[in-house]
This record gives C-alpha cells, structure tokens and sequence, in this order.
C-alpha cells in the first residue's frame, strides 16, 4: 500500500535512529529528510529509502527547521506527517492514516499520542499521554510562535504546537519514541531545553500571543505549566507531578530516576531564568 502523504523528517547526526524510523513509514508516497548538515551517514541512509533530501541552514531566530519546511517545501500531497528520527510507527499505521487523508470532511488535523521509551523500558505511566498534532493539511497548518528572543536551543522548535485552520481527531496509533537512549542524552537535550525554557520564563510578563490548543486535554496541561512557572519549589513539584500525578512510581525504578531527572530540568530552567534575568539587568544598568 502506497498513502498519499508527506513525511517530513528533521536531522543532524541521526544515523544511529534514522533507518528504523524509515523502515516504518515505507509506505508513504514523499519522504523528506530536512537536514542541517550531518556529517554522519545520516543522508546515505535517507538516500537509500529514496527519501529527498534538503538542507536547512539555520542563522538564529524564527522560523525554525519544521516550520520553515511546510512554508517552503513542495509537497506532492495535502497531507502532511511530522516526525521526529527517534520515532517509530507500528504497522497498524498504515490502514489508520490512509483512512484518515482519504476520508471526506472538515478534519483538517490529527493528533497523535507518544510512548516513551527510556532506560530501554516503555514507560506507561510517566509523561504518558503526550499528545502531538503531527498529520495535518500542510497548507491550514504552522508552528505557533511562542517565545520572541533567541533561546539558543537548537535549530528545531522545542513546546511549540503545530495549530491549523480547521477541527481536529485524535488517532489510535501511538508513536514509539526512543528520545532518551541514556541518561547523557537525556542532559544533553534537556540543557538545550532549558534554554528556551529560560527565555520563555523571561517572556511571560509581556503580552502573549499564543492561540488556544485544539485538545482540550493538551491546552488545559499548557495552562497548568504555565501557571506551575510562577510557583516556589519547581524543582520538587516537577517531580511529585510527574512520580505521583502521573503514577510514574508504577513504571518502577525508571519511572524515579524519569521523574528526578525532569526536576533536576526543572532546576535548570529555574537558574538560567535567573542567570538572563541578571545579564539583563546588567546591560539595562550599563
């Protein structure tokens, strides 16, 4: 079976996750492999599963690489599938999606939900559900903006939302995401999301321009953490959120460390927000 859509997947160094991600959307019509010049094999391997391959050169600011790729991208199809090199789609995916971009409507986009993969354990509990509008008409859909400043974060956005014109359904498929193969890995990425996290905290006095979520579930949860940011003891509250709200302590031994480690993010954010602040201050003050 071939499905009219597009996938459009971002890279840098991504060989060592690339062709399993591959592997499970062979059915797609259009593959694009948005690069940022790998030095790896990352677009041998693309080449190879007939992928086409762009390279993205990123100068700071906004856009980034996903939104940049549905603004300048020619996409043989209406559709669109956003993912990540560390996912994976089960093969059940192939019926649920064809279905859905081939189905007559007003259903402009879908969510789907991820399964976290980490210290080669699913967590079923932690961080679980966590739900992406990532298939979408790729012309009635674009990344929100969310934080004005550099973040210094990387080339790809980080909590933005992709928000579309038009009523959005959840899919029954989930995605598997093997984003956290270590504990290295997992400090890596999250000490270039808490730059953004840092800049954002920065931002919220002025006057936000972020539209509504289109799951009440995932908006309602954007409140709350936006909320939380205000709050005194981030640290110890990321933690209990994610090990005794979210039942992380029923993943087990995974599930503690999972849950530790997002507070020791949360500590992160909270110091660079003020390592900013001060910077800031000080230029005012020269």
């Amino acid at each position: 079976m071939t499905v009219p859509v597009t996938v459009i997947i971002p890279t840098i160094n991504e060989a060592l996750n690339l062709e399993r991600c591959l592997r499970s959307i062979s059915w797609a019509s259009e593959i694009y492999v948005v690069d940022s010049a790998s030095t790896d094999d990352t677009c041998r391997i693309a080449e190879a599963y007939g992928a086409k391959i762009v390279q993205f050169r990123y100068s700071g600011g906004w856009p980034k690489k996903k939104n940049w790729a549905l603004a300048n991208l020619r996409f043989a199809n209406e559709w669109v599938l956003l993912l990540d090199a560390d996912e994976v789609l089960p093969e059940c995916a192939c019926q649920e999606i064809a279905a859905a971009v081939q189905a007559p409507g007003e259903i402009a986009g879908y969510w789907i939900n991820r399964r976290f993969m980490f210290l080669g354990k699913w967590l079923k509990h932690a961080y679980y559900p966590n739900w992406n509008l990532r298939l979408f008409k790729h012309a009635q859909g674009r990344f929100e903006r969310l934080v004005a400043g550099e973040t210094n974060s990387g080339d790809v956005e980080i909590h933005e939302h992709v928000v579309v014109k038009g009523l959005t359904r959840r899919l029954k498929t989930e995605l598997e995401h093997y984003a956290f193969p270590s504990v290295e890995c997992f400090i890596d990425k999250h000490n270039r999301y808490s730059n953004w996290e840092a800049q954002y905290q920065l931002e919220l006095d002025e006057p936000n321009p972020t539209v509504r979520l289109q799951d009440k579930r995932v908006n309602l949860r954007r409140r709350l953490r936006r909320l939380s940011r205000r709050l005194p003891m981030r640290p110890a509250l990321r933690f209990l959120y994610v090990f005794i709200l979210q039942r992380g302590f029923l993943d087990g031994i995974e599930g503690y460390y999972f849950a530790r480690l997002h507070a020791c993010y949360e500590w992160m954010s909270v110091i660079k927000t003020y390592e900013r602040k001060h910077h800031a201050n000080h230029c005012l003050g020269d």
